[in-house]
Parts: structure tokens; C-alpha cells; sequence
């Protein structure tokens, strides 16, 4: 089958181009359709139901790429389709962010000093994409319901953890972006991300699968809402985001529903639930990630969290993170609730502290570990509950275990499961109290005697 590529027409003054699907690869086709409508000012390329299969595609300023229902685009396992610098002609990146051959994923335990290039230089192979969109404004990506983008859990041995491929949409130093209305499913590494990005609106996806759903970095003014996450690794992941909204989502994680960080974010209206349907692709053996297999035999699909600080090295903090809030959230078979914890032994979270979280009509149920808040003395943290419920599968010596909490409020908490305190204290600064129905637990605090320890996230 040939491929038929209309001439452009005017729909409501916006140029159109509708593609149809073509024997083997579809790459250049969709590109030349994509180039025609940023060359005429912008408009939409219309992917008409069928199957594609692909490589790298870039789409530009002004574009709209919306897949009808039925039409199904599969990434190659090949890594190197992704590698598409070489095919540039129309707009060459900025010297910044290239990197060559020379930037190699680095374990982060390796960067002493907590630099990735390979993370930093938006056209290293690190970020490579089914889908990138870079330096370009006026971006959308829209599918009907039945309409896919699959990674086909792409392999690649010089890859992060010596094995992930390729992210499934990249977005690095735009504004004004839309992703709305298709099943993004099997990434070889995340499903979205999206650095250094502006006026963002998220909606209405399902995400299969993978490694991170939607993970983002140094953006400001973000919606994300009635979206479905099922993945393989976090839901919702980043940090140095600020003014940003999580709305009515169901998350299920392989890892954790929110490894957050940043200012004034908040989840609200969500339901996350574990075990996930999909595998932490992580705990598959070397022979079943490099087959692309979707279970294994030691294979873990056990939710870790629900909130997760984040804040490494990799990226400059712009501002002291604040006001993190989880408000009308439903939380089902969790191992922890929050992991926040500056003491220095976590990879993920060594940059900049919080200096508060609130949890607002939260109810969370089996629960496995203590909440942990350790703070700094420099930035001691603030933690607040109202109307919250949260109860453990097995008893627990604390409800709260941690150091340097400048101040606790509980305006209606009730906890099932501890036997012992209400906080578990390293350090010495006993935290300012504000506390009224607190239920199944005295407020009481406790110094620990023992070295400060928690399993890692």
C-alpha cells in the first residue's frame, strides 16, 4: 500500500494533512507531512486509523499531531531510528544541547558530583524519543479513544541501567503544550518527559506499562488531569516544577503514584491503588528485558508509595520547594505513605529540602512502614494533617519516624495499626504541636536510641 498524503486544505482557516498507512516503515512519510505544516506556518497532520511503524519523529512549532481512532504507531526496538540529528535539515539544535557519542548514562552513585550530561543535553541518546518536540511553542499531540502510541519496550544495552531505550514523548524548552485523548503503552524508558517547559495541559491519557508516566522537570504552569497510569515505574514523577495540578487520576505504580517535588503542587480527586497490573521492568532478568517481555520470572509489581520526595543533583533547584498538597486522595495497598528523608543516604533526594506538605481528606489502607520526615536543621519541615484515615496491614512500633520537623498539625487524624508513639525522633529539636482529633495513637514523641535507618525508595 502506497502512501496518500492529501495536498493541505483549509479546515476553519487551519491547514490540514491527512496521512494513510504505508507497507514498512512509516518514518519518513509522517515526518514529510509534519515538516510540510511547520513550513506553511503550522496547522494539523491528521494519522488516519492503521498501523505504522516507526522511528524518531519531530514534530514543531505550531503543529498539531492528531491521531484518529484505530491509528496505532509503533516505535522500532531499534535504538538507533532514534538517532535522527543526522536527517535534521529544517532546524539545527543549539550548540548547548548537543552531546554526541560523549555522554553515556553514569550510575548515580558514580556522580560525585551529581552532573548528568547525559540527562542536561536535550539531543544526547539518553533523551531520544518516539515523539520529540524541542525549542518549539504551540505543540499539541491529540488521539481519539482507541488510538496508540506503543513503544514495544525498546531494548538498549548502552542505556539507563544498561537497558532501557527510548522515552516515548519528549518535550525539552517549549511552551504552550497539549497532550490530550491516546494510549501511550510499553516505553523503553519513560512514557512523557517533559524539562524546561511552560503552560502544559495533560488530559485525558492512559498510560500502560513502561517506566515513568509523566515525569517533568523545571516546568512551570502544568495540568495534568483524568488521566489513567498503570506503569511499570513512578506515575507522576520530577521536581523544580512549580504551579502545578494533578486532577482526578487514577494511578497504579510499580514504584511510587508521586515522586514529587517543587512548589505549590497539588494532587487532588485521585485514586491510587496497588499492585500495579504492569512489572517494574527493573526486576525482569537481563534476557527478559532484552526480549521486551511484559512479566518475568521474579517479576515485582508492588506499589511502594504514594509520595516520594524527589529532589537529586542532575537539576538546580530554582527556589526552596514548598506546598506540596494531597487533598480528596484515596490511597489502597501502599507499602509507605510519605518518604521524605534529607538524612543523606538517599541517591534522590540530596538537593534542595521541603519546607512543607499537607495531606487534606486523605485515606490510606495497607499501609507496611512508619511515614518518614526527616527534614534539615537549616530547613526544618512542616507537616499537616486534616481528615485523614491511615491504617497498616501490621503493627508498627511508630507512626512517625524521623528528624528536624519544625511543626506538626492534625486537625482530625485517625491511625490504626500502631502500637507504639506517634513520633519517632532522631535528632534534637521536638517539632511546634497544633493538634485536635487525633485518633488510635496518643501524640506522643519518643528519642530514638539507635542509629537513624529506613529501606530506601
Amino acid at each position: 500500500m502506497l502512501l496518500l498524503l492529501v495536498l493541505p486544505f483549509s479546515f476553519c482557516g487551519q491547514k490540514t494533512w491527512r496521512v494513510s498507512p504505508v507497507e514498512g516503515d512509516a518514518t519518513e512519510n509522517i515526518q514529510r507531512a509534519l515538516d510540510a505544516c511547520f513550513l506553511a506556518g503550522g496547522g494539523k497532520v491528521i494519522i488516519k486509523r492503521g498501523i505504522y511503524h516507526i522511528g524518531g519523529l519531530r514534530l514543531r512549532s505550531n503543529t498539531c499531531l492528531y491521531l484518529k481512532k484505530g491509528a496505532e504507531l509503533y516505535g522500532s526496538r531499534d535504538c538507533d531510528a532514534y538517532c535522527i540529528l543526522d536527517r535534521e535539515q529544517l532546524e539545527m539544535p543549539d550548540s548547548c544541547d548537543l552531546a554526541g557519542d560523549g555522554a553515556p548514562w553514569i550510575p548515580p552513585r558514580a556522580r560525585l558530583d551529581g552532573k548528568a550530561v547525559h540527562f542536561s543535553k536535550a539531543w544526547s541518546r539518553w533523551n531520544n524519543a518516539v515523539i520529540r518536540i524541542y525549542k518549539a511553542d504551540n505543540v499539541s499531540i491529540i488521539g481519539e479513544e482507541g488510538s496508540v502510541i506503543d513503544g514495544c519496550n525498546s531494548y538498549d544495552p548502552s542505556g539507563e541501567e544498561y537497558f532501557r531505550g527510548v522515552h516515548g514523548i519528549s518535550a525539552i524548552k517549549c511552551r504552550n503544550l497539549v497532550f490530550k485523548g491516546y494510549t501511550i503503552r510499553h516505553t523503553g524508558n519513560w512514557a512523557h518527559i517533559i524539562r524546561n517547559c511552560e503552560d502544559v495541559v495533560i488530559s485525558g491519557l492512559e498510560i500502560l506499562g513502561g517506566h515513568d508516566g509523566i515525569h517533568m522537570n523545571t516546568c512551570d504552569r502544568v495540568s495534568i488531569s483524568e488521566c489513567v497510569i498503570k506503569s511499570g515505574d513512578d506515575c507522576i514523577a520530577g521536581f523544580d516544577n512549580r504551579d502545578m495540578t494533578v486532577r482526578g487520576c487514577r494511578l497504579s505504580s510499580a514504584c511510587s503514584a508521586f515522586r514529587w517535588g517543587g512548589t505549590r503542587l497539588l494532587a487532588q480527586d485521585c485514586i491510587c491503588e496497588g499492585p500495579c497490573e504492569y512489572v517494574a521492568r527493573g526486576t525482569l532478568t537481563k534476557e527478559e528485558r532484552a526480549e521486551g517481555a511484559m512479566t518475568g520470572t521474579k517479576a515485582r509489581t508492588t506499589m511502594l508509595g504514594l509520595f516520594t520526595y524527589y529532589a537529586d543533583k542532575t537539576v538546580p533547584i530554582r527556589e526552596t520547594p514548598d506546598e506540596i498538597r494531597f487533598v480528596n486522595i484515596i490511597c489502597r495497598n501502599a507499602e509507605r505513605f510519605m518518604h521524605y528523608n534529607m538524612s543523606g543516604s538517599e541517591t534522590w533526594q540530596l538537593e534542595r529540602p521541603l519546607a512543607s506538605v499537607s495531606f487534606e481528606n486523605v485515606e490510606a489502607s495497607g499501609l507496611k512502614f512508619p511515614v518518614c520526615a526527616y527534614g534539615t536543621v537549616e530547613q526544618p519541615l512542616s507537616l499537616s494533617f486534616r481528615n485523614c484515615s491511615l491504617s497498616f496491614q501490621m503493627d508498627q512500633q511508630e507512626f512517625l519516624r524521623g528528624a528536624y520537623i519544625g511543626r506538626i498539625s492534625i486537625d482530625g487524624l485517625h491511625v490504626e495499626g500502631v502500637s507504639g508513639p506517634f513520633y519517632l525522633q532522631w535528632q534534637d529539636m521536638a517539632p511546634e504541636t497544633e493538634i485536635s482529633g487525633l485518633s488510635g495513637i496518643q501524640a506522643g514523641i519518643k528519642a530514638a536510641d539507635e542509629p537513624f535507618k529506613v529501606r530506601r525508595i
